[in-house]
């Protein structure tokens, strides 16, 4: 209602003011009484006793301390520097300027808001001036509670409780990434100072010595280490004019390996030893060693200890660690595929062979032990990287080949992109990591690597014909059919086949490369003989413009048939 108020009389100033007489006097008056009008407006708009809400930080990137490799500098990112809702701890000492929620009620009511004034008193109706400055939060109610009984003798209640602090400004000093004066209240912390300062600098900053000071008095102190591995912080009461100051970095360790909190850390001039910082980097089940390389000096030492010696290794400022895993193997785990009786899963002594493996399993009649074949995990990787460097090498032919006329080179674009596209496709197949051992006379002394996949084919009588033919397919295992018969029997041969180019892989894992001579009418007649279980691949024509680009590209289809099986065409 007063706003209200208010703004009917201004607008009835201002309609009224043209039609005045012009004497500069009575202009003059107007004006004033316009701007007294104004101000009593904006009283009204704002109540006094509302909180003054903190001026926001200035912007920052604070992607640095996200980035940082120290522990402890991701913790300001701006989350604290957000104005928040103010909590006030049991200790507080009421300030001036508080504001404090007063309630009466009974035989007398009274709600409102009390501000401190200057000499530390609050005023109650009929009670008059209560003292509250100094006095702790919990035992505000007791005191209010006091005076109200002092006047009224019974049937009146009363409650008191801070309302809100004082708002202050507080400088924030020393290693930090921009130093100022901020604003907050009396009851924010420490963290909301330093994040609205950009947090603590990284490469020169204290984590572990945050000082609040007033004058030359060091009023409290910090360790935001407390706050980041126990979470907790105390809680200071910060007044107009203080410095939070943050002191220069002591020494610094750096961690890296197999630990969750891989930082760099800081601790103080006292004796630190590996257990100590053991209890903060938090190193992971597996690591058993530490390696220590040591800094300081002009010679650069490396120690390497056990875990279990880590109480007696003294840090020195400038050590690097690493944690790392020194084990030696102690079993393995084999799996047995395919057409057999026996277990799958064998868990089996490091060092065992093969032998010893083959006399654990028991076979069925439909089991084919002459062709046995195993998996390697390493040996797919070392194809995968084999084939990996053929297709860069031949990225790098097509990208390099020369010209001679406009004509050639634009068709040379075209090439090399359509074999840029097929690299790409090339490079998400998965080599099967075969080895070759149904052939090998040392089979039985062959050692078993953890991860071996041991699989045992079943006599199905089926040879697959796959890649350019028509109807890629399995045919039944017939003695009289030659290589021929086979592929005409999966629809022949496609347009796109070099017949000159056969691979049949056999169920060991071995392969042969059909040797053969075109017809008149394409037909490769070939020597090779079949057998049961083989899978035949023919494989695709390239027709591409450089020799080398195309010496290449047949280097990489063979890789590919022979490491996956798959015929890969262009």
């Amino acid at each position: 209602m007063k706003i209200a108020s208010a703004l009917i009389s201004m607008l009835a100033l201002l309609c009224a003011a043209p039609a005045m007489a012009a004497s500069p006097f009575e202009i003059s008056a107007v004006q004033k009484q316009t701007a007294k009008q104004e101000q009593q407006l904006a009283r009204l708009a704002s109540p006094a006793d509302e909180q003054p809400s903190a001026e926001p930080p200035q912007s920052y990137d604070y992607s640095t301390n996200l980035k940082s490799d120290v522990f402890g500098a991701n913790l300001f990112t701006g989350a604290f520097a957000r104005a928040g809702a103010t909590q006030f701890n049991p200790d507080y000492a009421v300030a001036v300027s508080d504001k404090i929620q007063i309630r009466l009620w009974g035989a007398f009511d009274f709600d409102t808001k009390l501000t401190v004034d200057p000499k530390g008193n609050i005023f109650l109706p009929h009670v008059g001036p209560v003292t509250v400055l100094g006095v702790r939060n919990q035992d505000l109610q007791r005191i209010v509670e006091a005076a109200v009984a002092r006047t009224f003798r019974s049937n009146v209640n009363s409650y008191a409780s801070l309302a809100a602090a004082q708002p202050v400004r507080v400088f924030v000093s020393g290693f930090v990434n921009r130093p100022g004066l901020y604003s907050g209240t009396s009851m924010d912390s420490l963290l909301h100072y330093l994040d609205q300062a950009g947090g603590i600098d990284a490469e020169r900053g204290s984590f572990l010595n945050v000082q609040v000071k007033r004058g030359q008095t060091i009023r409290a102190s910090a360790n935001l280490y407390d706050f980041l591995l126990n979470g907790t912080m105390p809680l200071i009461q910060l007044s107009d004019g203080d410095v939070i100051f943050v002191a220069p970095r002591q020494r610094s360790v750096k961690v890296s390996g197999l630990a969750a909190n891989a930082k760099r850390f800081e601790f103080s001039d006292q004796t630190r030893t590996v257990a100590d910082l053991i209890k903060i980097t938090k190193p992971n089940a597996a690591a058993t060693h530490v390696r220590v390389i040591r800094n300081t000096g002009s010679i650069k030492n490396i120690e390497y200890y056990p875990l279990g010696d880590a109480a007696s290794v003294v840090l020195q400022n400038g050590d690097e660690l690493e944690f790392t895993a020194d084990k030696k193997p102690g079993s393995i785990t084999v799996r047995v595929e395919g057409e057999h009786n026996s277990a799958q899963e064998y868990v089996l002594p490091y060092g065992t062979r093969m032998s010893q493996l083959l006399a654990q399993i028991q076979y069925t009649d439909h089991s084919d032990q002459a062709n046995l074949q195993l998996f390697r995990q390493s040996v797919k990787v070392r194809q995968k990287q084999m084939l990996d460097t053929s297709l860069r090498s031949l990225e790098a032919a097509a990208l390099t080949a020369r010209s001679g006329t406009s004509d050639e080179a634009r068709l040379r674009k075209e090439e090399s992109e359509q074999i840029l596209q097929w690299v790409e496709r090339a490079k998400k197949i998965e080599p099967s990591g075969q080895v070759v051992i149904a052939q090998a006379s040392s089979r039985d002394q062959l050692l078993l690597e953890n991860g071996d996949v041991l699989r045992v084919p079943i006599k199905d009588g089926l040879v697959l014909v796959s890649g350019e033919v028509l109807f890629p397919n399995a045919v039944a295992f017939d003695q009289t059919l030659q290589l021929d018969d086979y592929i005409n029997r999966a629809g022949g041969y496609t347009q796109n086949t070099d017949v000159a180019r056969i691979i049949v892989a056999r169920r060991d894992g071995s392969f042969n490369e059909a040797s053969s001579e075109t017809g008149i009418f394409g037909s490769a007649k070939s020597k090779i003989a079949i057998q049961s279980g083989d899978e035949i691949l023919v494989l695709p024509k390239i027709d591409v413009k450089s020799r080398q680009i195309w010496k290449d590209m047949t280097q990489i289809i063979y890789q590919i048939a022979v490491g996956a099986k798959v015929v890969f065409g262009l």
